[in-house]
């Protein structure tokens, strides 16, 4: 998206959607917030970048200018977090499958086949390849010192991935690889991948198994075919949850992996609009939304730059957007204001926030965060994520019905998304939170704009505010949002744990 962001500055005309244009002021100004933290001088906002600094000063220097004061560390607006991290790099790392009579087929890493990137893992692979169905533990027979290539099921009942890598660790395998599902169409696999890269806390648990990679459908299918199999109707059974033979491919996989580490640290901008009953001084809200993004990885299209507009400086912005709206006039209880770093990396920014409260950011008694949230189309109708977990599943439905908006649980849950993005560490130790998507009825041109923006746009270098935008639908949902707000910081009771919910922590049982 090279010198496209300035250009949306100067005129955000020339970069927003041919359907609306923003209805009123506070919409611009989020966009043009959006632009600023996703243009290319922000790099991608990648976790431990230079760029990822300038995103927090900037957002800080924002939270400042709306009058919101410091809640990291020291007087800070920033909770500084220190991690480590592993990467198989593609310069040095080959991939390639051969028959005993010598032909080979060369698996490009992050194009074809990518790994999960573990501490001590082995630099170098040569063993013979086997395919294992869905590798419940009893499918995983003759695999010792072998690599097991399985079917990556994703839907309910169906062996877990940490299943399949158990299994095949217990059963003395070399390493495994997981086939994408291509019946998984509500998500589906993405190919080229950024990089290949584990991050963890620098004084937490280094992963360690057996090497854990990834192969695209298309890669199975040839190196299926030239083992005489049809690899069509093998994917096609499994897509379907049929049964699935096992064979040999009569082939040998070998790999080197080319590794570096390195250690850094990066911040949590957390900011308080202090509330106005002392007598609630301890019950903060918190609003979330996370400010790392990918950075530079494979380039797509030409372009390496994975800006992350959506994913997600829009609700970064949207949080700069409330504050800006309050200019520091606040409700009874506090309010928090968090954007959170390592999201990508796995919910490390939340993870350590909810963790490590900080003196003047306690633990909140609700958390109403930001992610998932894709402003394509007329915003009639708001997927909410753990709306039957908790009291403020009413809340929500209190604010949204009159304004039109049909309030619906996830109806997708094989994706997961409840425990994907940074309301869950906090539910995890028992705090109340939901989070939300624009939803849509199967069938629809809403749905058509979803699905495409997860083809063609998540975690792809094409998440820039090239996206076409309906503006009405964000100005919707801003009133929404900050109205949910101001009802739970200005409500009698803090929200309460529902009796039935399946996510409600075992110790509050």
């Amino acid at each position: 998206m090279r010198g496209l962001a300035l250009l949306c500055l100067a005129a955000i005309g020339a970069c927003v959607s041919d359907r609306t244009q923003p209805p009123d002021s506070q919409t611009a100004a989020w966009w043009r917030t959006t632009a600023a933290l996703s243009n290319d001088g922000m790099e991608g906002r990648d976790i431990g970048s230079a760029g990822y600094e300038r995103a927090a000063a900037y957002v800080a220097d924002r939270f400042a200018r709306a009058q919101l004061r410091p809640a990291g560390d020291d007087g800070t607006y920033f909770q500084r977090i220190h991690f480590q991290e592993v990467e198989v790099t593609s310069a040095g790392t080959t991939i390639v499958v051969r028959r005993p009579d010598g032909a080979m087929r060369a698996l490009g890493f992050l194009q074809d086949v990518t790994v999960s990137p573990t501490w001590n893992m082995t630099e170098a692979l040569d063993a013979p390849l086997v395919f294992r169905g869905y590798c419940a533990p009893s499918d995983m027979t003759g695999v010792r010192g072998a690599v097991v290539v399985c079917f990556g099921a994703r839907r309910a009942g169906q062996t877990t991935a940490t299943g399949r890598l158990d299994a095949a660790t217990a059963a003395g395998a070399a390493a495994i690889v997981n086939i994408d599902d291509p019946g998984f169409t509500i998500e589906p696999a993405r190919w080229p991948v950024a990089y290949a890269r584990t991050v963890v806390f620098a004084d937490g648990e280094r992963p360690h198994s057996i090497p854990v990679m990834r192969l695209s459908a298309q890669a199975f299918t040839d190196i299926a075919g030239a083992s005489g199999q049809n690899a069509g109707a093998i994917l096609a059974r499994g897509a379907s949850g049929a049964p699935l033979a096992s064979f040999d491919f009569g082939a040998r996989l070998e790999a080197h992996f080319a590794t570096r580490m390195r250690s850094y640290a990066s911040e949590n901008v957390v900011a308080v609009l202090p509330g106005t009953d002392p007598a609630l001084a301890n019950q903060p809200v918190l609003l979330s939304a996370h400010l790392d993004g990918y950075g530079y990885g494979t380039p797509v299209n030409g372009d390496n730059l994975y800006n992350g507009a959506l994913d997600d400086a829009a609700y970064v912005a949207t949080l700069i957007t409330f504050a800006d709206e309050r200019r520091g006039r606040g409700f009874r209880r506090p309010m928090l204001f968090a954007a959170m770093t390592g999201e990508e990396k796995g919910l490390l920014g939340s993870r350590w926030m909810a963790a490590h409260p900080t003196a003047a950011a306690p633990t909140p008694v609700a958390v109403l965060n930001l992610d998932q949230l894709r402003p394509l189309y007329p915003f009639t109708i708001l997927t909410t994520l753990g709306l039957e977990d908790s009291s403020l599943g009413q809340t929500v439905r209190t604010i949204a019905e009159p304004m039109g908006i049909e309030v619906r649980a996830d109806l997708e849950p094989e994706r997961n998304l409840l425990r994907r993005t940074d309301h869950w560490p906090f539910m995890q130790r028992g705090v109340p939170a939901v989070s939300f998507l624009f939803g849509f009825n199967p069938g629809t041109e809403a749905e058509a704009r979803y699905r495409d923006w997860y083809l063609h746009r998540y975690h792809a270098p094409q998440d820039d505010i090239r996206t076409p935008i309906d503006f009405g639908a964000q100005a919707k949902f801003h009133r929404f949002y900050f109205a949910l707000a101001e009802a739970v910081a200005n409500a009698e009771a803090s929200p309460q744990w529902l009796p039935n919910s399946p996510n409600r922590p075992a110790a509050m049982h």
